[in-house]
């Protein structure tokens, strides 16, 4: 096989369609659907189902994205590590976290550091954030736990606690924290299974003999503070990520100690990307100088 196939190969499937990989690569459509040809042919295998005007990955393709997705990063390294001495880096940093609280102080510092390095934020699940690392979908993430795994280098951002939130008026104003067997007789709204906040509570909850039963189980944090601010039920949150909202009010939770560890991280094997390089360089500096500050 050539590179100019795995080139055309890469690009219509990073933008989704032949015209597209054309304009990006500076050459014409026909020329395109020639080196896709010649690779498929050349391999016997089907990288691309042709529906319409639309075009998808097929399973094997999928698999040879990701493969060129690490082929072209390296180039990138390369080019890199040749122009090291530079004035100042550039580049892309797509971040993906599962709330964006975590993050905010460090990228504001960042990118007056490094202004022309483009970053590019987004929340998902846990589940979502190692998916998107895995995938080369993200180049940094920040995920619920201490342990993401084996091929994840993590950083320890801290822990919160877990409290629960209501709706002002949703219980008596001088209730200042609930227990988990009166949470057993509430309406609860819960976050997506994979949720790590609403695992650690169920888990909290089991260990007592109280089994938690959510009314409404909604995706994302976001919607689950607005179902909660609506006056619907009770949900639950990180006391990092509580944030001000004057319509809701937050609730200790009694006789547990749950708390949330918030850990950045990113896949072990492309520690030499310079944007990645550089942001946990920043990160660690930054994080070290603002507890000093607090200590």
């Amino acid at each position: 096989m050539r590179q100019s196939q795995l080139f055309a190969f890469h690009n219509v499937a990073l933008h989704g369609g032949f015209s597209r990989a054309a304009e990006a690569m500076l050459i014409s459509q026909p020329a395109v659907s020639e080196q896709i040809r010649k690779l498929e042919q050349a391999h016997d295998v089907l990288l691309f189902h042709r529906e319409r005007k639309t075009v998808r990955l097929s399973k094997d393709g999928e698999g040879l994205f990701l493969l060129t997705k690490q082929l072209f990063e390296v180039e990138d390294q390369i080019k890199d590590y040749m122009t090291e001495t530079r004035s100042a880096a550039d580049g892309v940093l797509r971040i993906i976290v599962d709330s964006a609280h975590h993050i905010t102080g460090i990228l504001s510092e960042f990118r007056r550091s490094y202004p022309k390095i483009l970053v590019s934020l987004r929340t998902g699940n846990s589940e979502d954030v190692l998916n998107a690392l895995r995938n080369y979908d993200a180049e940094v993430g920040v995920v619920g736990s201490l342990n993401p795994g084996k091929d994840m280098e993590p950083f320890d951002l801290g822990s919160s606690a877990i409290v629960a939130f209501a709706a002002k008026g949703f219980l008596s104003d001088d209730r200042r924290e609930i227990s988990l067997p009166d949470l057993a007789n509430m309406s609860l709204v819960f976050r997506e299974k994979s949720s790590k906040t609403r695992q650690k509570l169920e888990a909290a909850a089991d260990g007592l003999g109280v089994k938690l039963q959510p009314v409404i189980e909604a995706e994302g944090r976001e919607a689950v503070r607005e179902i909660v601010a609506s006056g619907a039920g009770v949900g639950f949150v990180s006391l990092t990520e509580f944030g001000n909202d004057d319509r809701v009010r937050k609730l200790g939770i009694a006789g547990c100690d749950l708390r949330m560890n918030e850990t950045m991280i990113y896949l072990r094997q492309r520690r030499d990307l310079r944007v990645i390089r550089l942001f946990m360089e920043f990160a660690i500096n930054h994080t070290s100088t603002q507890n000093s500050v607090i200590a």
